[in-house]
């Protein structure tokens, strides 16, 4: 629905709910740590930075004209959706075991504070300069 409406705000709207949608996958997945991720940095701070970019950007007064190439668009995506689904129905699907529920959150904070310690601190210390510089630059004399 994202690239199908005509209203720009509907489709950042359609964006929102995907982007939840996605989230919803990783809850299944047993990922909560990076649904919860995924609902607050894509479906929170990236979508409204998109309604605000669509709210202040002027209006030209003219529609989109139509494309000539809309037709084989959509045979050509209608061709591929066909075929993912036909492999996807064809496809011997084994099922793992499932092993017990760690949360994700404890093992993302063991893997940073054990084996990558030092990247994740100079990561930070990386992001400290760049406050540090964005705070300079915007200072007044």
């Amino acid at each position: 629905m994202v690239i199908v409406v005509r209203n720009l705000m509907h489709a950042v709207l359609f964006l929102i709910l995907s982007f939840v949608g996605v989230a919803g996958l990783y809850v299944t997945l047993s990922a909560d740590f990076i649904a919860v991720a995924q609902v607050l940095i894509y479906a929170g701070a990236i979508s409204v930075l998109m309604i605000f970019a669509v709210m202040l950007t002027p209006r030209s007064g003219r529609d989109n004209a139509a494309n000539s190439l809309q037709l084989p668009a959509f045979v050509l995506s209608g061709l591929v959706i066909a075929g993912v689904t036909f492999v996807a129905l064809e496809t011997d699907w084994r099922e793992a075991g499932r092993g017990s529920f760690e949360s994700t959150a404890t093992e993302i904070g063991q893997a940073l504070l054990s084996p990558f310690v030092l990247p994740f601190e100079i990561a930070s210390v990386l992001l400290v300069a760049a406050m540090i510089g964005a705070i300079v630059l915007v200072r007044e004399d």
